[in-house]
Formats: C-alpha cells, sequence, structure tokens
C-alpha cells in the first residue's frame, strides 16, 4: 500500500526524471551532430601589431592559430613568447593542442617567440625554410622538438600546402589550405611580393583564391604602386583579403574600398571563420 507521503515523493521525482532524460538526449543528439558535421575551419589572430581587440597585447610581428584542419597549425610565433602565450590563454587557446609550427621566414618578428612556445609544448614539428641557419634547427632540437625544412611547393598534411621558398634576397614561404570556398593564403610579410605568392600558387594548383591573409609588406609603398598592386591582385580572382600587420594604414585603406563587403578587417584578436 502506498501513503499519501510515498505517493507525494514519487510525483515530486517523476518531473526530475523527465528533465534527466530530455538533458541527456539532447546532449547526446549534439554530441552526435557535431560529430556529423565537418569542423568549421578558423584563423585566430594571436600576435599583430594592429589592434583589433583592447584585451591583448599588441607587439611588432605576426602569429595566428589555424584550426579546423586535421592538425592545429601555430603560424609563426611574432616577436616574443611571453606575449604570445598571454594572448594565447586569453583567447582560450592551449598551446598543447598546437601539433605544427609553420615559420614564413627567419626575421625576429616571426620567429622570437618560439623558443618560448617550444619550452611549454616541446611536442610539434616546425616546418620551416630550407635557408634557416644551422644554428637556428639546433637551437628547435635543443629544446626537444622535431624540425623539417621546405624548399620547394608542396603538400604537407591533408589539405594544408607550402608555397615553398620565394624571392631571393630574403627567402619565405606561405601557407595554402584547400577549402571548399577555394584556397586561403596566409602570408607572414610577403616579402617575395604579394602578387607573386598569389599568382604561382594559382599557377600550381590551379585554384582561386578565396580569402588572402597576413602581412602584404606594403608599408611605405607610393599611392600609384599601390594601386597596381590591388588591380593584379584583382585581376587574380582574390576574392577576399584580411590584410594586416607589415601591410600598411594606406593600402589597408585603398584595399577596404576596392573589395568592399569582401574586406575582412584583421589585426589582433581577429578569428576569420569558414563555414563548411
Amino acid at each position: 500500500m502506498i501513503t499519501a507521503n510515498h505517493s507525494k515523493r514519487m510525483s515530486e521525482r517523476t518531473p526530475l526524471k523527465v528533465l534527466v532524460t530530455v538533458t541527456l538526449f539532447i546532449m547526446i543528439f549534439f554530441a552526435c551532430t557535431r560529430q556529423a558535421n565537418p569542423s568549421v575551419f578558423r584563423i585566430r589572430v594571436i600576435f599583430d601589431n594592429v589592434c583589433y581587440s583592447e584585451q591583448l597585447k599588441t607587439a611588432w610581428g605576426f602569429s595566428c592559430i589555424i584550426e579546423g584542419i586535421s592538425q592545429v597549425v601555430l603560424f609563426d610565433t611574432g616577436s616574443d613568447g611571453d606575449i604570445l602565450l598571454s594572448n594565447m590563454k586569453k583567447m582560450g587557446i592551449d598551446p598543447k593542442d598546437v601539433k605544427v609550427v609553420f615559420l614564413s621566414h627567419i626575421h625576429g618578428d616571426h620567429t622570437g617567440g618560439l623558443s618560448v612556445f617550444l619550452q611549454t609544448n616541446p611536442s610539434v614539428v616546425v616546418y620551416l625554410p630550407a635557408s634557416f641557419p644551422s644554428c637556428f634547427k639546433d637551437s628547435i632540437m635543443g629544446l626537444g622538438s622535431q624540425f623539417k625544412t621546405l624548399e620547394k611547393p608542396e603538400k604537407l598534411f591533408g589539405q594544408v600546402y607550402t608555397s615553398g621558398e620565394l624571392g631571393s634576397r630574403i627567402k619565405e614561404q606561405s601557407l595554402i589550405i584547400d577549402t571548399p570556398k577555394g584556397l586561403v593564403i596566409v602570408t607572414g610579410c610577403a616579402h617575395p611580393g604579394i602578387v607573386q605568392i598569389v599568382s604561382q600558387t594559382k599557377n600550381w594548383l590551379q585554384k582561386k583564391v578565396y580569402l588572402l591573409v597576413g602581412g602584404f609588406h606594403l608599408g611605405g609603398q607610393s599611392q600609384k604602386e599601390l594601386q597596381r598592386i590591388a588591380d593584379e591582385l584583382k585581376k587574380l580572382g582574390v576574392e577576399k583579403v584580411a590584410p594586416s600587420h607589415c601591410t600598411g594604414d594606406a593600402a589597408r585603406k585603398l584595399f577596404r574600398n576596392m573589395w568592399g563587403q569582401n574586406f575582412v578587417e584583421s589585426g589582433l584578436g581577429t578569428i576569420i571563420e569558414l563555414q563548411p
């Protein structure tokens, strides 16, 4: 026989059981949904002298995190490792999630944060131009990390490629990601010339360039030269641009006017997402 008090306790528990059941169903549904959908491709700028978020610390240099591909990539490391790690922490990025470090060129504003980063996470492979000096390579091994030198255009893994070393006086490589929307080209400083980088990438992979992001090295150029470069990039069919770092204010203003809605405001703290 069920007493009144017992019946009351059961009636109180019934909504709780329903709530728990519904909650578990929702959790399982969303877990399955996340597994069924491909990852969102994402670039997060974590080091830049161009400020986009006041919550982060700016300094001269460039670095970004690339996610949504088979391995999390740290592209360049900025000029200061402590600032790099601090900005990563504020943006909720765990350094230990990084599997690959990709260095564009030898300049300190792109490699200065490497040693501090490797002390935090040595379990990475560092992809660097073959022209880097042996002492730099030795320092990577001394911190317990592996490296691979790159000279020619090649596929690295998944949909990720290197342009290979370009330029003469300053050797530099760019990172290329083949996405369903087109190629995404990430540049450090574009010392070999931003037009040359885009042109050679298109000729090699025979696909359109959806997004060009990073430093374009156009500070100090005349307005006439900036216009010529912008026109060339338009002719090459670059759909979207996200210039920062060493691009220069005048160039960024011109690109903003010419690309309109396809101009992506970029700087420290920027998050660029491409939905699958």
